[in-house]
């Protein structure tokens, strides 16, 4: 059974993740990228992916992969048939005819269509941006002959561009038409289009002539082609009288038509008064004239009559003439049917038969002329008895087979698109058994302008070069006239700048004075060329016109093409790098065309990554960026298979399909290639398609089509559906196919010099019929042992004869193909030698260069046996100084090479290499020029004069250097300079000589890249091919202060929850005097963001110390250093993220799933105090403890949240919780989440390398699933996309291993809260805290009563200003101190008022926050009760506010 699968079309389309500009032209760079998942322009060569080697090992199946677009290379063709041939057959295996017809087919049109349009984006002029200041250019116009409707209004188009926007105005017959005293004539808004409205009246007659559209601006003029107009016309047919046409049967007959003359000519054709159309042959046939020609009359033409209809086409109007009608005579007045099919039917009625005639053209010999690219309609009608036949022929030559074709029953030949190859003399010839006759017809091409090189807008930059070029050709030669904002550039000012020199205008050190448009129009006897050409002159740093960060996404082994459209003046140089280093790409796999556009010839894994195109110019330099995502191509791995069925059984057809994971898969099925309707008799599934009981109409072929947004591949089988107790009727079917059996008995017959007839007995065909041979030869002279293939022939033959090469001792072999594979070669048939003769053909890439300064090298590739002709194959080398009379040198050489000694240095030598054997001569050979060897230059270029540019480049300027010094071919002009010093003190720099390149023969350039506020050293050369010639004088230049670059190793740390420190380093290249840094700052909370702050610092600082103003919100801090210039470039660093998990003490060996959750809604309407917030911790269980579930709860009435654990077994005797290490094999832990109602920030701990990529995946109650791609520097993650109240499951996987996996994390949003919220003055539970707060005061104040009045004694502390003892309750207020031990069992009341909270069941505490000391909690161990840190005196105060928020001491407090 065949297996056959396609590759899907768009095998490399990418999927941009931004929209695109809206430009057209992506020839500069513009390419049309809307948001799509189809890139029209990266399917040009989908290619194809390599087989696997596990379909090597499927099983009785064999398969064959075509590609929907027809674009497999051949030489992976070649190897997927080796495969095809190798694969074992099954019994019971077939192919069906019209799917080998599939294999082949065509692509798809819009294939075509994109491939076309790929192309053409990568060539073109560049075009500037709408928002730069540019001349008008012509967007749109009507065609040259404009031809209108007279019932409807006249519409001229004329659109135009331009910046400021330009103004219109027309000429009518080269005459200013003044639109305003016209009432019919208007002109569209913004727009320069005329609209002629006869609504109320006028002839429209009346407005034909030749019109001309100006549009202008203050930067030029633009002109439109001169258009024109013309009126449709469609005369009536003229009355008359037509009398009987009377012809004796067998004469020929002309039926005139004359139609009359319309605008644009009507359409002919001929129909009976009833509107039958009239029937036609060879006999009876209408002329391209209109007029209906007969051959020869018969008796049956008069059973009708004959009308010629003229349809025209802007009315749609059909006019009939008057009908001819036909009177025959005849000697046989009986009309018998029978005899028109006779094979003697003329001589049966008694007509006498007569040689042929032409009756159009008349003559022997006519002319005709046509212009060139458009249709030649060569024409011959003959009358004769029997009808004749016509053959066309070309004298000299063979008609185009590619371009004609034949008409009208072979009596009209075209040829479509003309060219000056196809003039000449054509001849018809027509002929019947009375004998022939020739008409010759002389043709000659003419050509009106067309474009070898059509002017280019021109985009300079002040005190460049440029030239606008407008060449054409033409039959007669065009001339050419220049203008200038559409006035005669005779009459313009002079411009000392420009310079005309016949079709080129050059322009030179160009101002911003020389913007204008200028028009080319060129023009002969047969029309003209109009083209506008605008020089605008800019000074434009590098832009980016793409949308930045796009994403690329491709199937693995196919092309792809990445667009950085770009635009500045000077022209930026455009380079591009992978993942942000290395090299420039280009060559090898990369191919970067001119609008910057990047290919990748073969898309592989390791091309996956961010590609960066920088645009450099003097002015600056832009930067993009492209991210290329590589996917796995989709296959399918296990087909459906052919199968015979029973009718009223159950069929199974398989298709497993493996595909790239991150793309969404779509499997469907075809029958006989038409969708498949899937009734109550079928069930399809994921990889199999059922069909339940089996009828005849199930009968066909199965495709099975598996595709994503990508790419698709395609799977077909075959049913065949056996009625009840039947035999299959093809007992092959049943039978095992295979290769073919060698043929045998190979035998030489018919021997001539150049020929040779071969036959063999075929093989066995195995049960596969035999579809072609293939005949191969091998030579004993030049490659004994290599066989070749020499010719095929279908399968239906076992004899042919082949045409063979003189002088080749050839033997034979023959190979056997089925659908199956190919047989092995037949054993060689004897040996046979032809006679030889002289070569008929000569050595190939001859070439002439030299390889020192004194000699010239000529080299050829030599010739193979079958060219040979002859022994003893031999060169007759020739050479003579070009432009001399000198006679030619010849050498006698059986290699491929000849040394030329004693040349002068770089002069041009005419060559020729001839080829010859024993038996003669070769034909006269072609000349080449080659070249001797060159010489180092002579002189060095003179006057070499430097401007600073700015503080990184300088222009150059230097005399060139005479011709006769180079010595060589000019290859450029070249800088060398060095750094000499800095002119900052005690700084060391590099003195490594660099170079700067100026191709050609140029006066001036530009030297970029160098380092401001240094001592510089330069010298030039003039380079050829052979090196470099002398040094000039040396200059010395400095550059100016520039701005410096980045402060390095920028540090953020944040000690404690009250300070950020900031380190940095000087920048590493100062560029200058640095007098100080500027630090920008601003807190952001998620996407809000705070209000930037800047501080400026002295040169010689490198550290600041920054006070939190908001301890929950995070910092970005940006940070340059400045010179007298300005600020350098910035670096940006963040804050670190607050730390949101224990601290780890032991591992656990497994992670099983944990949950956390979130309890409580708290109201953030308070400005001045951070919000209370829902902290999650991560949990690591103990293997043998059963998933964790940690909820946590926030206390309105503080700013800490206390998180609880449920039923943990005790860990460690302070209560921290159990870590998770680092595993040693590549592991992610520790994954933490911190919810709110909306967002959740992730983060996780892992042990892979640097640039690793990690994928989130969070999973929803509704089991939506959801994934987040993550770089492995990106932590912490936020989702912002969650719902409140929600539960999630969680995980973090490897993105290049999904194996590699964190363990599932559950948690819960919290419930969304409002801003309605009642107030809490209202709320019950408040009401009764403060009746207990105030029972309590109303107790303790009756106990001291009592106390007091017993004359009992305590101390009262006063208000002093000494530290407190540690063993004191710390109070700021004055309260009382009580140290009695009666007051005791009051403080411990904590506990009972937060009974809920306690040491012992935390998870977490605000140790954490510390700088790493040990927490000292309270004798009750509560939480949120007082704590000490063992720190510095001055973190005092922050305990103190810690103690402040116990409701115990608020109740010291009061009392």
């Amino acid at each position: 059974m065949r297996r056959l699968a396609a590759r899907g079309a768009a095998g490399d389309a990418g999927e941009v993740a931004a929209p695109a500009t809206d430009s057209t032209d992506c020839a500069q760079g513009r390419s049309p990228r809307p948001r799509r998942l189809i890139d029209l322009c990266a399917i040009w060569d989908p290619g194809a992916f390599l087989p696997a080697a596990s379909w090597k090992s499927a099983p009785g199946i064999t398969r064959r992969r075509l590609n929907e677009a027809e674009t497999l290379s051949s030489v992976r063709e070649a190897q997927l048939e080796r495969l095809e041939a190798a694969r074992p057959r099954r019994p019971g295996s077939r192919e069906r005819g019209p799917v080998l017809r599939m294999a082949r087919q065509q692509p798809p049109p819009w294939v075509h269509a994109a491939v076309l349009f790929c192309l053409l984006c990568l060539s073109g002029a560049i075009e500037i941006p709408m928002d730069l200041s540019q001349p008008p250019t012509i967007t749109k116009q009507s065609v040259k002959d404009h031809i209108v409707d007279p019932r409807d209004n006249i519409l001229i188009e004329c659109e135009a561009k331009g910046n400021p926007a330009p103004s219109f105005h027309w000429t009518r017959n080269s005459r200013y038409f003044n639109i305003a005293k016209d009432p019919r004539v208007s002109m569209r808004r913004r727009s320069g289009t005329l609209v002629i409205d006869f609504r109320s009246g006028g002839r429209p007659e009346e407005y034909e002539g030749e019109y001309q559209c100006f549009a202008r601006n203050k930067y030029g003029t633009a002109l439109s082609n001169r258009i024109r107009l013309q009126v449709s016309k469609s005369p009536l047919w003229p009355k008359e009288n037509l009398d009987p046409v009377v012809v004796q049967e067998g004469a020929p007959l002309t039926l005139q038509c004359n139609p009359p003359p319309g605008l644009p000519s009507p359409v002919i054709f001929w129909m009976s008064s009833s509107m039958e159309p009239i029937t036609q042959d060879k006999r009876v046939s209408q002329g391209h004239n209109g007029d209906l020609y007969f051959s020869n009359v018969m008796l049956q033409d008069m059973q009708t009559d004959y009308s010629c209809n003229a349809r025209f086409h802007f009315t749609h109007t059909i006019q009939q003439k008057n009908a001819f009608t036909l009177k025959v005579l005849t000697n046989n007045p009986y009309n018998d049917s029978s005899l028109r099919n006779h094979p003697d039917m003329y001589s049966a009625r008694g007509v006498a038969e007569r040689t042929p005639s032409f009756m159009y053209p008349q003559g022997t010999a006519s002319s005709q002329m046509v212009l060139r690219g458009m249709d030649l309609l060569l024409e011959c009608i003959a009358s004769g008895v029997p009808t004749p036949d016509i053959a066309w022929y070309k004298k000299g030559g063979d008609l185009p087979s590619d371009k004609a074709k034949f008409e009208n029953f072979n009596k009209a030949l075209r040829i479509t698109n003309v060219s000056e190859e196809d003039s000449g003399e054509y001849f018809c010839l027509a002929s019947n058994k009375m004998g022939s006759t020739r008409h010759t017809i002389s043709v000659r091409v003419k050509a009106a302008p067309y474009w070898l090189d059509e002017p280019k807008n021109l985009i300079l930059a002040p005190g460049e070069d440029g030239r606008l070029v407008c060449r054409a050709n033409g039959n007669p030669k065009p001339t050419v006239q220049w203008m200038i904002n559409g006035e005669p550039l005779q009459s313009a000012p002079p411009n000392p700048n420009r310079e005309v020199a016949g079709d080129t205008i050059i322009f030179r050190d160009t101002q911003i004075s020389s913007r204008a448009v200028y028009q080319c129009n060129t023009s002969n006897e047969h029309g003209y060329l109009l083209a506008n050409a605008f020089v605008s002159v800019l000074d434009v740093p590098p832009r980016m016109l793409s949308p930045r960060n796009q994403l690329i996404r491709v199937i693995l082994y196919n092309r792809t093409r990445l667009d950085c459209p770009f635009f500045g003046s000077p022209i930026p140089t455009l380079r591009w790098f992978k993942n942000g280093q290395g090299s420039n790409l280009d060559g090898g796999n990369y191919h970067v065309y001119e609008n910057g556009s990047l290919e990748i010839k073969m898309i592989r894994k390791e091309d996956q990554g961010i590609y960066t195109c920088v645009a450099t110019n003097i002015l600056g330099k832009a930067e993009n960026q492209v991210r290329l995502e590589v996917k796995d191509p989709t296959r399918i791995f296990r087909m459906p298979e052919d199968q015979v069925a029973k009718r009223g059984t159950t069929v199974q057809l398989e298709c497993r399909v493996k595909h790239d994971p991150s793309l969404k898969l779509t499997v469907s099925w075809l029958k006989d290639d038409e969708p498949l309707y899937i009734g109550n008799r079928m069930k399809k599934e994921d990889d199999s398609l059922t069909i339940f009981g089996v009828a005849e109409r199930d009968q066909g072929s199965y495709t099975c089509v598996a595709s994503t947004e990508l790419d698709q591949d395609l799977a077909k089988a075959y049913l065949t559906v056996l009625a009840d107790q039947a035999t299959p009727t093809n007992h092959l079917a049943a039978l095992p196919k295979g290769r073919p059996d060698r043929p045998r008995d190979l035998e030489l017959t018919d021997l001539a010099e150049r020929s040779v007839r071969l036959t063999w007995i075929p093989g066995d065909d195995n049960n596969s019929p035999i579809t072609d041979y293939v005949v191969q030869f091998e030579e004993d002279q030049f490659q004994p042992g290599v066989w070749h293939d020499h010719s095929k022939f279908p399968g239906s033959v076992n004899s042919a004869v082949l045409q063979l090469s003189p002088y080749v001792n050839y033997q034979f072999r023959v190979i056997a193909i089925n659908e199956v594979g190919s047989s092995h070669p037949s054993l060689p048939s004897e040996r046979y030698r032809t006679s030889g003769a002289p070569p008929e053909s000569n050595p190939a890439d001859v070439k002439g260069e030299g390889t020192r300064k004194n000699n010239m090298e000529i080299t050829w590739t030599p010739m193979n046996a079958t060219s040979a002709f002859g022994p003893n194959l031999r060169y007759i080398v020739k050479w003579r100084r070009r432009e001399t009379r000198e006679s030619w040198n010849n050498v006698t050489v059986w290699g491929s090479r000849y040394v030329v000694g004693q040349t002068p240095v770089y002069v041009p030598y005419e060559i020729r290499v001839q080829a010859e054997n024993d038996f003669g001569k070769g034909p006269e050979p072609d000349t080449v020029i080659g070249y001797s060897g060159e010489d180092y230059p002579r002189a060095a270029p003179t006057d070499v004069k430097i401007r600073v540019l700015n503080s990184t480049a300088i222009s150059l300027q230097w005399n060139r250097v005479y011709p006769d010094t180079v010595q060589g071919q000019l290859r450029e002009y070249r800088a060398y300079y060095w750094r000499e010093s800095s002119l900052l003190k005690n700084l060391w720099v590099s003195q490594k000589r660099q170079q700067a390149s100026f191709p050609g023969d140029r006066p001036r350039g530009v030297v970029s890249r160098l380092f401001p506020y240094s001592n510089y050293k330069l010298e030039m050369v003039v380079v050829n091919g052979r090196g470099d010639g002398p040094r000039s004088e040396t200059k010395e230049f400095t550059t100016p202060e520039g701005v410096p670059s980045a402060p390095r190793r920028f540090r953020v740390r944040q000690p404690n929850l009250e300070t950020i420190n900031l380190e940095w380093d000087h920048p590493e290249h100062p560029n200058g005097i640095l007098i100080g840094y500027t630090l920008k700052y601003l807190a952001f909370n998620g996407t809000k963001l705070g209000k930037q702050i800047v501080e400026n610092f002295s040169p010689n600082q490198t550290k600041f110390t920054m006070q939190r103003a908001d301890p929950v919100s995070r910092y970005r801090f940006t940070l340059s250093a400045r010179t007298q210039v300005g600020s350098g470039e910035a670096v940006t660093e963040e804050s670190p993220a607050p730390p949101n998990e224990a601290t780890p003490t032991a591992a656990p060996p497994t992670w099983p799933p944990t949950t956390v959750g979130t309890t409580g809604a708290v109201s953030s309407t308070d400005a001045t105090a951070p919000a209370a917030t829902t902290e999650a911790t991560t949990v690591p269980t103990i293997p043998s403890v059963a998933p964790t579930t940690v909820a946590t709860t926030t206390a309105a009435t503080t700013t800490t949240t206390a998180a609880t654990t449920a039923e943990r077994p005790p860990t460690t005797a302070s209560g921290t919780k159990m870590p998770e290490s680092a595993p040693d094999r590549q592991s992610i832990w520790n994954v933490t989440v911190l919810p709110n109602s909306k967002w959740a920030n992730i983060t996780w701990k892992h042990n892979f390398g640097p640039g690793t990529d990690f994928v989130v995946e969070y999973i929803d109650s509704n089991h939506t699933k959801k994934t987040v791609p993550v770089k492995a520097q990106a932590q912490p993650i936020q989702l912002t996309d969650l719902y409140p109240g929600m539960t999630y499951t969680l995980r973090v996987y490897s993105r290049d291993n999904e194996g590699i996996s964190s363990t599932i994390i559950t948690f819960m949003t919290s419930t969304a809260y409002t801003n309605n919220q009642a107030d809490i003055a209202t709320q019950g539970w408040f009401i009764g805290l403060m009746c207990a707060i105030a029972l309590l005061v109303l107790i303790l104040l009756i106990v001291c009563f009592i106390k007091r009045s017993r004359g009992g004694k305590y101390p009262v502390r006063e208000k002093k200003d000494v530290p407190l003892g540690p063993e004191d309750p710390k109070e700021e207020d004055g309260s009382f101190d009580y140290s009695d031990e009666d007051n005791k069992p009051l403080q411990g009341s904590q506990t009972s008022l937060d009974g809920t909270i306690k040491q012992q069941e935390s998870d977490d505490s605000l140790v954490d926050y510390g700088e790493g000391g040990e927490g000292q909690f309270n004798e009750d161990g509560s939480f949120i009760g007082q704590y000490t840190v063992k720190k510095d005196k001055e973190e005092t105060e922050g305990n103190e506010s810690s103690e402040a928020t116990s409701p115990v001491n608020a109740i010291y407090s009061l009392a």
